[in-house]
This record gives C-alpha cells, sequence and structure tokens, in this order.
C-alpha cells in the first residue's frame, strides 16, 4: 500500500483528508507544524509523527501537501522534502497556491526526479471529515492515474482542467467568483439599509431568482448574527484574491473586478476583521457606512 505523508493535518481541510487517508488503509505519517492535540484521532488510527519533512520526502511514496499559501508550500518543499527525497517521489499539493510557484517548484522537483502535481480543494471542513470534497487535479495522465487511489481516497468529485499548474489555476477563478459574488451581497446589504430597506429583502428577492444559492444564503446569515455561514478566513480570501490578481496580469489579462474585490477585502482586513470568516464583509460594510445592517423582525 502507498505510504503517505502528509503536511497540514490539524487544519481546517487537512485534518478530514488525513483521516480519510489513514481510515481508508493508507499507511500515513505526519509533521506537525505546530503542537496539537487535533492528530489524537489520526494517531489512533495508526498514523505516526514523522521527524521532519526531510523525513517524510525520504520515506514516504506520496506527499500531501495543505497548507495556507504558496509561500507556506515553497518552505516545506524546498525546505525539507528536496532534501534527499525518495525515488519517484510525487508531491500532491491540495493548497491555494499561485500557479507560477507551483510550475517553479515542480521543475526543481523534476530535477532531483520528483514528480508534482497541483489538486487544490473546494467545499469546507465538514466535506473535508466526510471525504467528498471537489478536487480539481492538475496532472498528466499518466502520473493522474497513478496518484487516482490516493485522491479518491478524500474527493466525491474530481475535476482534470488540464496538466501541472490548470488545477492551481483553475481553484484561484473558482475562488474569484465566489468572493466577487460575496463582496457584492456585503455591498447591497449595505446599500439596502442605508436606503431604508430591510437588507432581508436582498435575500428575498435573489432567493427566487437564478441568484439563488448557497452562498447567497449563507451570506445572508449575517443579517441575523450567524456568520459561520462560511468558514474560510476573511485574510485567506484576500490571499487568494491577490493571487488570482497576479494570475490575471502575467497573462495581460485587465480585470477591474478581482481588483476591486481584493480592494473590498483589503478594506475589511485593515478594519480587523481578517481573521473572522468571510461573512464578516457585512460587519465591514456596517462600520465603513455607519448604518446598522441586520434583518429586520417580522410578524
Amino acid at each position: 500500500m502507498t505510504h503517505i505523508g502528509f503536511v497540514g493535518a490539524t487544519g481546517l481541510m487537512g485534518h478530514g483528508i488525513a483521516k480519510n487517508l489513514v481510515t481508508k488503509g493508507f499507511p500515513l505519517s505526519y509533521v506537525l507544524r505546530r503542537p496539537s492535540e487535533r492528530v489524537a484521532d489520526l494517531a489512533a488510527a495508526g498514523a505516526v509523527e514523522a521527524a521532519s519533512y526531510a523525513d517524510l520526502g525520504g520515506t514516504c511514496d506520496v506527499v500531501v501537501l495543505c497548507v495556507t499559501s504558496s509561500a507556506d508550500v515553497e518552505a516545506v518543499v524546498t525546505g525539507g522534502l528536496l532534501t534527499a527525497p525518495r525515488e519517484g517521489l510525487v508531491i500532491i499539493d491540495t493548497s491555494t497556491s499561485e500557479p507560477s510557484s507551483t510550475l517553479r517548484l515542480a521543475a526543481e522537483a523534476a530535477a532531483q526526479g520528483v514528480r508534482y502535481v497541483d489538486a487544490p480543494l473546494t467545499l469546507g471542513p465538514a466535506e473535508a471529515e466526510a471525504g467528498t470534497l471537489n478536487v480539481i487535479v492538475g496532472a498528466d495522465d499518466d502520473l493522474f492515474e497513478e496518484v487516482r487511489p490516493v485522491i479518491e481516497a478524500f474527493a466525491g468529485f474530481i475535476v482534470r482542467p488540464g496538466g501541472l499548474g490548470a488545477g492551481h489555476t483553475l481553484k484561484l477563478l473558482n475562488n474569484f467568483v465566489v468572493f466577487a459574488l460575496a463582496s457584492s451581497l456585503a455591498e447591497a446589504f449595505a446599500v439596502a439599509a442605508k436606503s431604508g430597506l430591510d437588507p432581508q429583502s436582498v435575500e428575498d428577492i435573489l432567493g427566487v431568482s437564478s441568484m439563488n444559492c448557497t452562498l447567497l444564503h449563507n451570506m445572508a446569515k449575517a443579517l441575523r448574527g450567524d456568520y459561520t455561514g462560511m468558514r474560510f478566513q476573511l485574510d485567506n480570501a484576500r490571499k487568494d484574491l491577490r493571487y488570482y490578481t497576479r494570475l490575471a496580469g502575467e497573462n495581460s489579462v485587465v480585470a477591474p473586478v478581482g481588483a476591486g474585490v481584493h480592494e473590498t477585502l483589503a478594506i475589511a482586513s485593515a478594519l480587523g476583521y481578517g481573521g473572522e470568516s468571510v461573512p464578516s464583509m457585512v460587519k465591514a460594510q456596517a462600520q465603513l457606512n455607519g448604518v446598522e445592517i441586520a434583518a429586520r423582525v417580522r410578524e
């Protein structure tokens, strides 16, 4: 059975992925970036802690990364996994990373006989725990077939947009659209409140139109004081939009909407909401516009 190394097993997404891998029979080793009790169930299922990233790279067949940023991925790959890698090692990066960084790291890895797959995720922690994530895989056909059993252990749906780098590219497009809609809704709620309307009416009308979707209702929960509709940190969204606008620039695409969404997230972060979830953009709009944004009591 393929021996899996894992980096990020204590994260909101990483824990569920690691749990599914070990409970579905894969020998699993993990490195803790910081001490945590969150791996107790993994250890109980048979996972073992490795001494270092270099140890994972030298002993595992596949190493799965689920960390926050490209900088984190680069530190793990160049700062450990490629120290003395096992022959035939495959690195699967499920993080939301910059495609340019992915291609650069893959070239460094290839020089040492290490292969690279980008496989970012959509959906959230609940789906990670259930093993039903959407996984966007960038890899050639042969390599994909080799790692398919590993990915299928935590995937409910797999999308293959192309070769190396295509996964991270499509993930950034996905996140741009998601956060553009979230930003638009927060702004619309503010304009509704400022105009004397019940902000709830925005959800009411969109909910009976082609805009009816889970994201609409999750953002609208903020009108009722519930900011947990999206378990995605606002500063991570800001990071993803920064990656998206750079990607657009690298491809000479004029992206005014992307720039605006990034600015909206940056303002919310500057106001102190960066560590909160994305629906806290509603709080930021309320503060910016000096208005209460809340659903009115209805009889």
